[in-house]
Order: structure tokens, then sequence, then C-alpha cells
């Protein structure tokens, strides 16, 4: 079994581009695989390996500037869910294009999953999640806000155009691991709301820590490497991935009209060309032979 680790550090980074080949060499040396973004304001990925090499890539992590303190989130894979390891150099570890937004600067108030149902079943409080309208569709805590946002740096536009409809609420919000909540708190302090709340941890956390039999949690956690979703426990969900637009799946939509393996589904039916999806088959084909073989097609990430 291996161990995945999750984690993101808002941290000044002076220069970037300078960590970026020592990170991957300590990383590859641990044999470690995934994906780790580093920008000025900081880093964030996700990374799996044996426990002895993910111990030896956070050591690595660690010692960057600003990330001593550092804490991730940990779940298991019963095989590797990455295909290699990458080091990108970004603008933002999570893109939501507003410069003015600081994290390191203030955030909204710590929720420990413990505490969290209580805060969101408060009758003056409105829970928002800030992901992905295809993360939310395979499941989101009840009652929550699904602002149907195709990516996070939409957010603020839906706040501008809704905000009046949360006047005098407290809010609750909530992510996978928390990083975007970092930013979406700060930037909602910005606008003047005055009590704004985060789920610490994210849904990762609450999954591991809250049994199921007290949780508001509904549905499974899309998470983004080949294990698709997560449940209760952080035990690996029944979503699959579309490998032609990457959008998660329940079980029910493989057998929607639209869905062929690896080359379409009802997110994507209308989003591309004949000769995109001709060549989204092919590589479906090659995937398929490369499994036959016991080998990972470079495809699949």
């Amino acid at each position: 079994m291996l161990t995945v680790a999750a984690l993101y550090r808002f941290t000044r980074f002076p220069d970037p581009a300078a960590l970026r080949a020592p990170l991957l060499a300590a990383c590859e040396a641990a044999g470690v695989k995934g994906t780790l973004l580093l920008a000025p304001e900081g880093i964030n990925g996700t990374i799996a390996g044996t426990r002895q090499g993910i111990d030896a890539a956070l050591a690595a992590i660690r010692a960057l500037p600003g990330c001593d303190a550092i804490e991730w989130k940990e779940s298991t894979a019963p095989a590797m869910p990455f295909g290699r390891m990458k080091v990108r150099l970004k603008r933002e570890i999570v893109t939501m294009g507003q410069p003015q937004v600081d994290p390191v600067a203030g955030t909204g108030a710590y929720v420990a999953p413990a505490d969290w149902n209580a805060l969101i079943s408060a009758p003056d409080v409105v829970t928002i999640d800030t992901r992905n309208g295809y993360e939310v569709a395979i499941g989101s805590f009840a009652g929550a806000v699904d602002p149907g946002t195709e990516s996070f740096r939409d957010f603020p536009g839906w706040w501008q155009a809704n905000r009046a409809r949360f006047e005098g609420k407290r809010i609750a919000m909530f992510c996978t691991g928390g990083i975007r909540c970092e930013k979406s708190t700060n930037y909602l302090l910005g606008e003047g709301v005055p009590e704004v709340f985060h789920l610490q941890g994210g849904i990762l956390k609450y999954l591991e820590q809250v049994p199921e039999a007290d949780s508001l949690w509904q549905g499974e956690c899309f998470v983004f490497d080949e294990r698709v979703s997560l449940g209760h426990g952080l035990v690996p969900g029944q979503a699959t991935l579309c490998h032609a637009c990457r959008r998660p799946l329940a079980p029910g939509d493989l057998s929607r009209p639209e869905y062929e393996e690896g080359a379409a589904c009802h997110h994507c039916a209308d989003e591309y060309s004949d000769a995109d999806r001709a060549r989204f088959r092919e590589r479906a084909k090659q995937m398929a032979l490369a499994a036959e073989r016991g080998r990972r097609h470079l495809g699949e990430g």
C-alpha cells in the first residue's frame, strides 16, 4: 500500500525557479511521483510513494523557505496513482486571478472537523462550496451552496453577483484540502464580510476524522489523481474519470447515451471535434494495450 500526501503552504518564495531542480531531484531520489507547483506565493501539490519515500520528500519540502511547519493530509492507494514526478512553476499555486488576495496576511477563522457540523447547522450560517461544479456534482455537504463555477477564477465574479443573498449571514466555506479557502476567505474579508470561517484541512481531513454515522457529507470527494474520489475514512470511492475531459463520473453516468469509454461523456459530448474524438479513441486503445502488457501509458499522466 502506498502513501499519498496532499500539501500546500502559502509563504514567500522570492525565486521559485531556483527551488525547482533541487526539489525535483529530491523527489525523484525518494522514488515518489505526483505534481508539485511552485509560485511566489508558495507550494501546492500531491505526491505518492512508499512511507520511506514520502518521509524523504517531505523533509526536502520542509527545508524550503517558510515551509518548516507545513501540514499535509495523508491517504493510501493500492497502486501508484501518478505516472511521473513533476515540479512546475506557476504564477499562483491555486489560480484566482486576484492580485490583492494574500492568505499570508490573514484568512477566515479555521474550524476543526469536529466542530464543523455545529457551525454549518446554525441558522445564521451560509455554507459555500468553493470547488468547481464537476467536483460538487459527486459530493458536498448537505445544504451547501453550489456556485456552479467552472474554475476557481470564476469565484470572485460569482460572489459579486450573489453577495446580496448572504447579507447579515456568517459565511462558512470549504474545499478539498483547504487551499482554495485560504484565498476565498481572504477575498471575502477584503470585501468587508465580517465573519468568515473555513474547514481546517478541508473535506479530506473531515472525511478522515468524522465518523460516517455523524457526518453531514453526502457522496464522495473528487481528488486530482487516478483514484478519482474518496469516501469516509479516505477509502477509494466509486467515481471514475472521463479520459477525454478529465471530469469525474458517477457509476450511473457510464450508462448515459453520451458515454464512450476513453472518448466522451455527458459533460463533454458537445465540446470536442471529430478529430479530437478520433485522437481520444486512439489514446484509449494505446492505454488498453499498455495495460495488457503490464505497463502504464504516458497519456495517463
